[in-house]
């Protein structure tokens, strides 16, 4: 895939991504980490490329029952509702002139929506497979969420990728997703806490916490308490390790799936979050 120094061969990659997409997804994943900066540069660019691709392939329309709403023509387009604006219409009419769209009202069906906070793991090996995961499931979220989201790693410290309502495009935030490198104690705890904080600024309906981790937590704090207090959680966990994770998912009622590497993690999460 890099043939000489500063080049990577997209082709290469392409056919690799094709043959096995696991290795291909972890080997640009470790690329984007590369000590040559011209080569570090180019993987990165392709990473965020490829990742919002594997995640458009999802469905990105809030799901749930919708409602029908009311509002004037001014406030945003839609369907008139005749008879909210028949004075309006009659009045402009009988003058023989266009009706006032500040007097006009439209119905629009609207879906409850959805934010999501993705808490990532990062106190286990960050590198291949388990970075690549981290870094699909990132953009699987934003392309579900493109506003309301945020994306939060722990280890034994919690670090915001992106805090929730940010302006933060979808490529930054997988590009600091990828320089996550593994260290230190699980805080599981800790992590739940970050994110139910981002949570709590925004004004959705539907509030969901992503926990991709396999829960096995190093540190004296219960994560039970605060997953708990939590809107809804869905846990992701590795396939083959994954006993923690379904443990804790059915201590506090979680629906919970197993990612068998990056090129499932979009996958993964539309078992959880689609109900």
């Amino acid at each position: 895939m890099s043939p000489e120094i500063g080049v990577l061969d997209e082709e290469a990659f392409e056919k690799l991504l094709e043959e096995s997409p696991d290795d291909a997804l972890a080997m640009l994943a470790d690329l984007t980490g590369a000590t040559d900066p011209q080569l570090r540069a180019l993987a990165r660019r392709l990473a965020a490329q490829v990742f919002l691709q594997l995640a458009a392939r999802g469905p990105t329309r809030p799901r749930g029952v919708g409602r029908l709403a009311t509002h004037r023509l001014r406030d945003e387009p839609g369907d008139l509702d005749v008879d909210a604006s028949i004075d309006a219409l009659v009045s402009a009419r009988a003058a023989g002139a266009a009706p006032d769209p500040d007097e006009l009202w439209v119905r629009q069906w609207r879906s409850p929506a959805t934010a999501l906070s993705l808490v990532v793991d990062r106190s286990a090996s960050m590198t291949g497979r388990p970075l690549a995961t981290a870094a699909v499931a990132a953009a699987a979220v934003a392309w579900r969420a493109p506003v309301d989201y945020s994306v939060v790693s722990f280890g034994s410290d919690v670090v915001i990728a992106r805090s929730q309502g940010s302006s933060l495009p979808p490529e930054t935030v997988i590009d600091r997703v990828l320089a996550l490198r593994g260290f230190g104690t699980t805080d599981v705890a800790a992590g739940l806490s970050a994110a139910e904080e981002q949570l709590a600024r925004s004004p959705a309906k539907r509030k969901v916490t992503v926990l991709l981790s396999d829960c096995r937590s190093t540190v004296d704090t219960d994560p039970l308490p605060v997953a708990r207090r939590l809107d809804e959680l869905v846990i992701v966990g590795p396939e083959g390790d994954a006993d923690e994770a379904i443990e804790l998912a059915d201590a506090v009622g979680a629906r919970c799936t197993v990612v068998s590497g990056p090129s499932d993690a979009a996958a993964a999460l539309t078992r959880v979050l689609d109900r």
